[in-house]
């Protein structure tokens, strides 16, 4: 076999030494790249398998036939036959996180290539879940190979008569990044298949102004890209960043954006979205939507106006769906008396810190006074919490002593704890403390992620998560590292140790233990100290008002599940003679997700 391998590569080497030219990739423009319908009869389901079909939820199946008319134009493959350049050009896929976009979309990919197996899709996605895409298509058995350019290393997917030109290169030549994307580009254009790529990636391929291949990639990825699978979508949502440039000169108008949150901060960063979606829709109603969106205030009917305009783009189901399939979720504000000492040092903040330096003192000395003892403004009042006795002292502080009780409490029932912060030195004293007070050790019982964990011990810890016979008790992550693409099913009590600004992280955060899979009622706890903390959960509640009208449209109904039991840790904990002290009251709103 070797013998021949050896034989077939001298003989590419010999009879096509242009395999890697860019010339090979020069199409049409990529509106017209495609084929006529294969099929002549019948509806865009019978080109689904039949074990994707029975499996598929009331809104996937209604995802699905969203995306085909607004890609295709329709679902009656008769009606197919007009070029796709005149279809309405993109939509938004707005399903709660944890529903499955990612199953919808390998289904719709499915049966959009039966019909034009020469679209050339490209999936842009944040770097992270790339793999998660891969993992995907090998666990849905999809004969349709993925061509991840972020991977450094081969998928053995790739065109035999490319790979095997280049494996006669030189050994120097083979180390070459851009020539093993142009395998993998090369097999991607020449064959029914799927390219994968990041944002970041793609913002760097695609900017600049190199030459030799650094040029022709960047013309294969804005030129070639019949259509666009844009995974969290959101996160192209400022018309400043270079991600934001960059799909703009995308030329492809086939575009499908997934994202459970497409409404982040504000209304302008909703254009921007849409704009990515379908620049030429966008940029005809931009006066519009600027005036609408500065009257919402005076106009009662300025939200459902724009929800009017932007309804034929965005299909969005319930966030019920999810309460169809899982056991439950409650979400509950705990209002926290803070000790003598954190009431002392927050006196000495404003009651409505403006700088996010003042916002992120608040937060920490909301969960222990320690963590801001080397601060110049503390060091001298509160030295003595340097000492490592009163750092490892959960008492001092009192968001601290609660995680610290939830989380030995939750030991006896077998349940796993995850909590969420945006700041990191919260996350490594929970860490020491455990350590001090159980004996508990880093990828036993406890699990630490945030940003700069690799790849591999990444997946690793989610493994270890949601594997029911590790001795793992709690997850302490990052919530800008971990809030978005993962499934980490193997908790059941989520704690965001911080309030958010934009409740579509907030959302995304709880939706990593509330999805598909889990076999729990999931709690949520928010634990407040300050007026402040307070008053931003009042601020995304507003938000959520906002996004709720906006994508209230095109919206899968579906029958909201029964009332969720009481939360018999928390009832306990609230009860104990040695706790109750730290309770100021407990409030229960309908969960976000």
């Amino acid at each position: 076999a070797d013998r021949t391998r050896g034989r077939n590569g001298r003989k590419y080497c010999r009879e096509s030494p242009s395999l890697l030219d860019v010339d090979d990739f020069r199409f049409s423009d990529s509106s017209t790249v495609h084929d006529s319908p294969v099929y002549e009869e019948g509806t865009v389901w019978d080109l689904v398998p039949s074990n994707a079909k029975a499996t598929m939820f009331p809104h996937q199946r209604g995802g699905f036939e969203f995306m085909w008319k607004n890609i295709a134009g329709d679902i009656i493959l008769e009606r197919l036959r007009e070029p796709l350049s005149d279809g309405k050009g993109g939509c938004i896929i707005s399903h709660p996180p944890g529903t499955g976009k990612t199953r919808l979309t390998i289904v719709f990919l499915q049966s959009f290539l039966k019909l034009f197996p020469k679209c050339r899709p490209v999936i842009i996605a944040p770097s992270n879940l790339l793999l998660n895409w891969e993992t995907e298509f090998h666990k849905w058995e999809v004969d349709i190979p993925f061509h991840n350019l972020n991977n450094k290393d081969f998928s053995f997917q790739e065109d035999e008569a490319t790979a095997s030109v280049f494996h006669c290169l030189s050994q120097a030549g083979r180390k070459n990044p851009q020539l093993i994307r142009m395998v993998k580009l090369r097999s991607w254009a020449k064959s029914k298949s799927v390219l994968g790529i990041s944002y970041d990636l793609f913002r760097i391929l695609t900017g600049g102004d190199g030459d030799g291949y650094a040029k022709e990639i960047r013309e294969i990825l804005l030129k070639l890209p019949g259509l666009l699978i844009l995974e969290e979508g959101h996160t192209a949502r400022n018309e400043q960043s270079l991600v934001w440039k960059a799909l703009k000169k995308v030329e492809t108008e086939k575009r499908i954006l997934l994202s459970g949150t497409p409404f982040q901060n504000n209304i302008k960063e909703l254009y921007n979205t849409l704009y990515v979606v379908s620049p030429k829709f966008a940029s005809d109603l931009e006066q519009k939507w600027a005036s609408l969106s500065s009257s919402i205030d005076k106009n009662a009917r300025a939200l459902e106006e724009l929800r009017d305009i932007i309804s034929p783009f965005v299909h969005r189901c319930s966030e019920n769906v999810k309460k169809v399939s899982l056991p439950g979720i409650r979400d509950t504000v705990i209002h926290l008396k803070p000790t003598d000492l954190q009431k002392e040092l927050l006196k000495r903040i404003p009651e409505n810190p403006g700088s996010f330096y003042e916002q992120n003192l608040v937060s920490l000395i909301s969960v222990h006074p320690s963590l801001v003892a080397k601060r110049k403004e503390f060091s001298e009042s509160v030295s003595h919490l340097k000492e490592q006795r009163c750092r490892l002292d959960p008492d001092i502080g009192v968001k601290m002593k609660f995680v610290v009780e939830l989380i030995k409490l939750c030991g006896g029932p077998k349940e796993r704890v995850i909590i969420f912060s945006q700041l990191l030195d919260p996350l490594n004293l929970i860490k020491e403390q455990l350590n001090s007070l159980f004996g508990w050790t880093l990828g036993r019982e406890i699990l630490y992620m945030d940003g700069k964990l690799d790849v591999k011990q990444r997946q690793l810890s989610i493994n270890s998560l949601n594997d029911p016979n590790s001795d793992v008790k709690v997850l302490l992550a990052s919530i800008k590292a971990c809030s978005e693409g993962i499934s980490l099913i193997g908790a059941s009590r989520v704690v965001l140790l911080d309030v958010l600004w934009n409740p579509s992280v907030q959302q995304q955060a709880i939706s990593r233990a509330y999805r598909n899979g889990q076999t729990k009622v999931v709690h949520v706890y928010n634990p407040v100290i300050s007026k402040w903390e307070v008053d931003k959960i009042e601020q995304q509640t507003r938000k959520k008002y906002h996004s709720d009208v906006l994508l209230s449209r095109n919206e899968v109904k579906m029958d909201p599940s029964p009332s969720v039991s009481e939360d018999d840790i928390l009832e306990s904990m609230v009860k104990h003679e040695g706790l109750r002290h730290i309770f100021e009251k407990l409030s229960h709103a309908p969960c976000t997700t």
